[in-house]
């Protein structure tokens, strides 16, 4: 297998995580290429400019080039804007494909429903098989519904039936996932594979000297969230709990830190001040500090520096950060939802909640925080269960559904036409 397609057609794997609509799937795109690359499979990533300043082609490692496609204004358009732009981005794809020989590329693999679409139709006229990423899916977002935020449209559905259908294989990031798959969407079971994510084990790991970098005092108890500042990601739970936490225990104010490591997405960029204004009605000015979306070496001082990070999200397809802040040796408290359970091993790596009560959630913090034998066991679990979780591992059987997308191919060549 010599070169995939890729499609990230909605973010580009280039842009900062953390804020926008850049975050894990980012993460995932690039290191996976990476990890192929590494094997001999030369990747393209075809992605939509957002800047008449990027070049057409960027070379980001050896064998992975990033395609910026010109579709539409290049800034200004939400994921929801972006659907008339698929026939325009489509046609550019086809269009770097017909300048080599037919067979240029062996598979298209799409992240998200958006890129399905474009995938369908470079499957059927490249004659190479889709392996199609959902990475979030709208019915299972629509049925967990943080308060204030928008349901996914009807077209987004339909849209993402549509790729399940199209699609050759279907990689699913946990079990849970592949059962959401099935009963929600229809796929034959027989076309979905399960490929856990993964994690750079080299930056992200303890980190001699990060509280120092960061400017943290070694005695101070650092309740970190990072991640995409809206409210499918809840950080203002975490906010919540920390109000209880000091309203029952008012002497950890001075030893208390809680850095919101991101910025505005989604339904957030509504009212992108509305965290910062929460902190203040709930008292937390002097404990809360804003920190802008890092880079991936800072992000791994930061979970190295904290004592707990805490992912109360509404869903997650897998939850990246909480394998991150594990491979720091740092223990997690999750929200017990999508793939959450699958990533945190509870009482071992980190801690489980079953609800987004802030008292709850102050409940589980307060273990933790109060608690420095418990920290030091799920500190040394969250390491190990880290290790589960490699980028070479998820290469490896990514590169097994490729080719047995390509059977699948080869056995019904006319199944669509």
């Amino acid at each position: 297998m010599s070169r995939i397609a890729m499609i990230s057609l909605h973010t580009s794997p280039l842009d900062q995580p953390g804020t926008g609509d850049a975050g894990g799937m980012n993460v995932y795109v690039l290191e996976l290429a990476r990890r192929l690359a590494a094997r001999g499979v030369g990747v393209d990533i075809f992605t939509r400019a957002t800047s008449s300043r990027l070049a057409p082609l960027i070379e980001v490692g050896e064998g992975i080039i990033v395609r910026n496609v010109h579709a539409g204004p290049f800034e200004g358009l939400s994921k929801a804007e972006l659907p008339p732009q698929l026939c325009v981005f489509a046609r550019e794809v086809m269009r770097a494909e017909a300048a080599h020989l037919p067979g240029h590329y062996a598979a298209v693999h799409s992240h998200y429903w958006l890129s399905g679409q474009v995938g369908a139709l470079a499957r059927d006229r490249w004659g190479v098989p889709l392996v199609h990423t959902m990475h979030t899916m709208a019915k299972v977002k629509n049925a967990a519904l943080a308060t204030g935020d928008a349901p996914e449209p009807a077209a987004r559905v339909l849209g993402e039936e549509q790729v399940v259908e199209a699609a050759d294989m279907l990689i699913a990031n946990t079990d849970l996932e592949a059962g959401q798959l099935r009963d929600l969407y229809g796929a034959d079971p027989e076309r979905i594979e399960v490929v856990h994510p993964g994690v750079d084990l080299d930056v992200f790991r303890p980190r001699p000297g990060a509280r120092e970098r960061l400017g943290i005092d070694e005695h101070t108890q650092v309740l970190l969230f990072a991640g995409r500042l809206q409210p499918l990601k809840a950080p203002d739970v975490l906010l919540r709990a920390v109000a209880v936490l000091l309203a029952d225990d008012p002497g950890l104010r001075n030893e208390l830190l809680v850095p919101i490591v991101g910025g505005p997405s989604g339904s957030g960029l509504e009212h992108p001040e509305s965290l910062a204004e929460l902190a203040r009605d709930l008292g937390l000015d002097d404990v809360v500090r804003f920190v802008p979306p890092v880079v991936q070496a800072v992000l791994a001082d930061w979970c190295a520096a904290a004592t707990l990070v805490a992912v109360p999200s509404h869903n997650e397809s897998f939850g990246l950060v909480a394998v991150e802040a594990q491979a720091a040796g740092t223990p997690v408290v999750a929200a017990a939802v999508g793939g959450l359970p699958t990533v945190v091993n509870d009482g071992v790596s980190g801690l489980l909640v079953d609800s987004h009560d802030p008292v709850e959630w102050a409940a589980h913090l307060r273990k933790i925080v109060r608690d420095p034998q418990l920290r030091d066991h799920l500190a040394a679990g969250a390491r190990e269960q880290a290790r589960q979780f490699s980028w070479e591992r998820t290469a490896e059987r990514t590169l097994a559904v490729y080719e047995r997308a390509a059977g699948l191919m080869k056995e019904a060549p006319d199944v669509r036409v």
